[in-house]
């Protein structure tokens, strides 16, 4: 059962044009997770972003990343030029993604790309789009709205098709102004999921499993929102009664706002868990196993009054506890899930995580404080968690190296057995390598032995996140051999 990986997000992948994606790039890192002995490929949630480009805020739960679709193919069935792709500016530093010269480029050639397609009248396109009408003809409207009023938040649309009627959405979805480009955003879901399917199917054939991540919550402005209100905890006017976010702590004095509506657990208890059942059903089929974030939630989850300026003045409520994971095992069946359990958990907290039997995670940045019962520290697993060197919202190995207070570095130094810091990112992946946890994960830029310039995402903060990308020159070879010869030595081959 033991066994490790890689963490790397799709957008932070080498590749033409200006950000990671489905192309030949995805191909060759699965070639390299296989010849390194690797059985995991970790990635980040795969949905359309907005504002702050973070993964964890996206336009629908159910729809892909349009960046994430290749354009090599569109060029490979002539719906596009490599000239016309080779000419778009997609921003001058390979290293870092641009998002704002991605998103003026990237979606004036899918429009392009669908225009030449004649994809209406495609078999495969219509079953696509027939199965997937439960959560796509939603999404596709509600981009094509979004487009159309200048990207405004749909609460700021007007009444009618702000409130989802179902007249004014039959009335804006046959309008010409619109159907067109509803069309073009089903051609771009199509080929998300088209381009996953084939890469699924590669890392299969060479023994490598997928896991994905799962927001807890979904955006405030988004197709799950704006359709189905009902499931949230909205008021009247169809504004949230209280959003998510975390209390004041030791880190932050205000406490983090993340602004996510929150869940009406008791409508979703009297459904059955209905769209949960959907959205978990949705990520059982993209990924072999499933990360949930801010697995806490569910125990309990912090309600902060919407419009407050910081989270200093929220309340802890009630989740649906084991309930909803019954649920889950009764209509889905059994399936591989990592839950994230990391921060201030409560007794309450633990239990649940025991009741599942979801494996936790255990991160080793945060073992070196000097306490020996610190739960980070290896001696102190159990063999069911997950174990990462750091995750995509921690510095680098090297870069919480270079910043930590002398204590922690002597601490790290003796712990880990080496004399200097130079030696400290191979020798915390051999700790994590060597270690009882059944499962270990190192983010790429560990592997690489890469700085804070590395780093993906600094919570809570707005700019300069999720920007990585990997030099396409990286020396893959000479990693591989080493991640081999550690999975061979610690038996997670």
């Amino acid at each position: 059962m033991r066994a490790s990986g890689i963490l790397l997000p799709v957008a932070s992948l080498p590749s033409s044009y200006g950000i990671g994606c489905f192309s030949k790039e995805a191909y060759d890192f699965i070639d390299f997770l296989s010849d390194a002995g690797q059985t995991y490929w970790q990635v980040l949630p795969m949905g359309p972003t907005g504002y702050g480009d973070s993964p964890y805020q996206s336009f629908s739960t159910f729809a892909g990343n349009p960046y994430f679709v290749d354009l090599e193919e569109f060029i490979e069935k002539k719906w596009l030029t490599k000239k016309e792709c080779d000419s778009a500016d997609w921003g001058s530093d390979e290293s870092c993604i641009d998002y704002e010269k991605i998103y003026k480029n990237r979606f004036k050639l899918l429009k392009k790309a669908y225009k030449k397609s004649g994809i209406e009248n495609d078999k495969d396109f219509k079953r696509f789009i027939k199965e997937q009408a439960f959560w796509l003809d939603d999404y596709a409207l509600f981009m094509a709205l979004k487009e159309n009023f200048n990207g405004k938040s749909y609460i700021f649309w007007p009444d009618d098709i702000r409130k989802h009627k179902k007249a004014a959405v039959k009335k804006y979805a046959l309008d010409k102004k619109y159907s067109d480009e509803v069309m073009c955003y089903r051609f771009i879901q199509y080929f998300f999921f088209k381009q996953w399917a084939r890469i699924r199917e590669y890392a299969s054939l060479k023994g490598i499993k997928i896991i994905g991540d799962i927001p807890l919550y979904v955006a405030c402005d988004s197709a799950d929102t704006w359709a189905h209100p009902e499931l949230f905890k909205f008021d009247k006017n169809g504004l949230p009664t209280g959003v998510a976010g975390c209390p004041p702590d030791y880190f932050s004095a205000t406490g983090q706002l993340w602004g996510n509506p929150l869940y009406d657990w008791e409508y979703h208890k009297e459904t059955g868990y209905e769209w949960w059942m959907k959205r978990l059903n949705a990520c059982f089929n993209l990924y072999d196993v499933v990360r949930i974030d801010h697995f806490r939630g569910f125990e309990s989850y912090y309600n902060i009054p919407f419009g407050d300026p910081t989270a200093e003045f929220g309340h802890w409520e009630k989740g649906p506890g084991i309930d909803l994971f019954n649920v889950m095992k009764q209509k889905l069946g059994e399936h591989d899930i990592i839950a994230e359990d990391l921060g201030f958990l409560t007794p309450a907290v633990h239990r649940l995580v025991k009741k599942t039997g979801f494996p936790g995670m255990k991160i080793l940045e945060f073992a070196f404080d000097g306490n020996e019962e610190n739960d980070y520290l290896p001696h102190n697993y159990t063999k069911n968690c997950v174990v990462y060197t750091g995750t995509h919202d921690n510095d680098t190995a090297r870069g919480w190296y270079d910043k930590a207070s002398s204590k922690d570095k002597k601490y790290a130094r003796e712990y880990l057995g080496i004399k200097n810091g130079k030696d400290f990112t191979a020798a915390l992946i051999r700790l994590a390598m060597s270690s009882v946890a059944d499962t270990c994960i190192i983010p790429v830029q560990d592997v690489f032995d890469l700085g804070s310039e590395a780093r993906i995402n600094t919570p809570s903060t707005l700019g300069g996140n999720w920007c990585f990308r990997l030099d396409k020159d990286v020396p893959y070879d000479k990693s591989a051999k080493e991640l081999l010869r550690l999975s061979k030595l610690y038996g997670r081959i």
